[in-house]
Formats: C-alpha cells, structure tokens, sequence
C-alpha cells in the first residue's frame, strides 16, 4: 500500500512538470502566431505610445547621472532633462506608463546603481497606489529585458495576464527576437527626447467635469512604496517626493487625499505643487492631469528653484 501511494504521487508529480512544461510551449506559440483578439490573457506590446523601450535602451548605457526620475506618465511627460541641464543638473527619466510602486520597486532594483544618482525625485501620483499595476507590468515586460526582478513582480501581482506575457516575454528575450527592433521616435504630437522625457506639442486642455475620486489605497502598493524609500535611503541617496500639478477640477475630485498626504509627509521630503503653484487649466495642460509643455518648463523652473536650487 505504501509502495502504491509513493508511485502514485511521483505520477502526479511527473504529471504536473510535463503539464508545466507544455503549457510554456503553448503560451509562448499562442503569442507569436494568434492574432490579437484571441489573445485577451497575453498581452504582449513592444513599442508602446510612451517609448518605454527606448527609454530603458538608452537607460542601460547612460552612467551616472545627477537625478533620476520615478513615476508614471506625469513623470516622463513632466520631466524635461534638457530644462534641468541648463541649471547644471544631468538627469534620466524612469517613468512608464500607468506605473504603480511594484513597477517602481522593479526598475530602482534594476537601474539606480546603473545611474548612481545622487537625489531621486519620485512623482507620486495618487492613482498609481490605488491600482493593481497589471497595465504597467505589460507595458515593462514587453519593452524591457526581463530578470529576477520581472519575476518578483508577477509574483506580487499575481495576475494570469502578467503571468502569460511574461512567459512570452522571456521567450522573446531569449531567442533574440526583440534583437532588431526600432522605437519609434516620433508619433503624432509625441517626440521622445534623450534621456527618457516624451515631449508633447503644445495643445490645449478643454475644461470637463470631472467626476469624484474616491481613493482606495492598496497595501501591496503602500508596501513596495516603504521599500523603496528605506532602499534609496539606504543607498545614501536624497528622496524628493513630488506630486505634479494637474487640472484644479481633477484635483478637487479627489476623495480621501489626506490620508495619502500624512503618508507621504511622514516618508520622505516631500512637495506638493498643486498648493505650491498656479497653473491653468485651459494654458499648461493637453488633458485633465498631463501639464503640456509650456506647463513642464513652468513646473520644472519652480521645481528648480524651490526644491534644488536651496540646497547649493
């Protein structure tokens, strides 16, 4: 009988590595062959609007830098280098698409000892921790080469999606197959600038209601935020936390602010320029919440002047 039970848990076991293996194969055929729509569990976009893979190409080669920038699109859209090298200060722009503070977490283990900066300034967008982040594990993994860390953070999602994409992922990253793959620089009103920044041509935001905004913080992204505040400062390395200003109606939306400011208060150096700045709706931004470009040179110039320039 005991001889049965052994042999019959080896079969299972036998079983389930097979099933493993073949499910891998599966995934990584689905993903180079089936058309999009019959891949709503994969989702796999190399090339995406916000040039996250040049951004992390350029990342890999660039060295030390001044400042790196965190966050999600109100940090590579709001960030313009070439503002903060005319006042002396090299920077690299880390943000990504929809990115929550796993993501963040990620790419701070994966790039700041790359960069060795010596300040971090990290854009902390309400919104960023009250998602899941499976938009910007997809965004990441497409456009990144994948390690331990893209592990890490599948994990912490726990998503069949991210978990999908990334099987794929390192498929593509193992045959090469990303090897020849050329970003597109310029798309629409979009224009990528070296060192991570995605410039907007200047439009104009057209006033809309904004509907409410109940912030629901989620513990994973409360968690990965601490820990990459004690890894900076362990690090020795100066945390600016910012929040960008965004349309006054969208700003007043929000529901259960306070809390996320005491939070950010008590972590970090922290800045909040929607109280610290006047913007207009209608002038320096192209939607509700993204600043324009006449709006990032006036955000940056107070930024500069307020946040760095004190410290000289």
């Amino acid at each position: 009988m005991h001889k049965e039970i052994i042999k019959f848990i080896k079969s299972i076991l036998i079983f389930a590595v097979a099933a493993f293996f073949c499910y891998i194969i599966l995934i990584c055929i689905w993903g180079e062959f089936m058309p999009e729509q019959f891949r709503k569990n994969l989702n796999y976009k190399i090339g995406s609007g916000g040039n996250t893979f040049s951004r992390f190409q350029e990342a890999k080669t660039f060295g030390k830098t001044d400042i790196v920038f965190l966050g999600s699109s109100h940090t590579y859209r709001g960030f313009d280098p070439r503002i903060f090298k005319k006042h002396g200060y090299s920077s690299f722009n880390l943000g990504s698409s929809s990115q929550t503070p796993v993501q963040t977490l990620a790419l701070v283990r994966r790039y700041i000892d790359v960069l060795d900066p010596e300040m971090v300034i990290y854009e902390i967008y309400p919104g960023s921790f009250t998602g899941d982040g499976v938009e910007s594990a997809l965004d990441i993994i497409a456009n990144d080469k994948n390690d331990i860390e893209s592990i890490k953070m599948a994990l912490k999602i726990n998503h069949l999606k991210v978990y999908n994409t990334l099987i794929y992922g390192f498929f593509r990253d193992i045959t090469g197959l990303n090897e020849n793959f050329q970003d597109t620089a310029t798309a629409g009103t979009n224009r990528y600038v070296s060192g991570g920044y995605v410039e907007c041509n200047v439009k104009f935001y057209k006033h809309e209601k904004q509907p409410v905004k109940n912030l629901e913080y989620k513990d994973l992204q409360l968690r990965s935020f601490d820990k990459i505040c004690k890894e900076l400062k362990d690090r020795g390395i100066r945390l600016i936390l910012v929040e960008a200003p965004v349309g006054k109606e969208f700003y007043k939306a929000y529901r259960n602010k306070d809390v996320f400011d005491k939070k950010m208060m008590s972590s970090a150096e922290y800045y909040n320029f929607n109280n610290i700045m006047e913007v207009d709706d209608s002038l320096h931004f192209y939607d509700a919440h993204h600043l324009n470009q006449d709006g990032v040179e006036l955000f940056n110039e107070k930024l500069i002047e307020l946040v760095l320039n004190k410290q000289q």
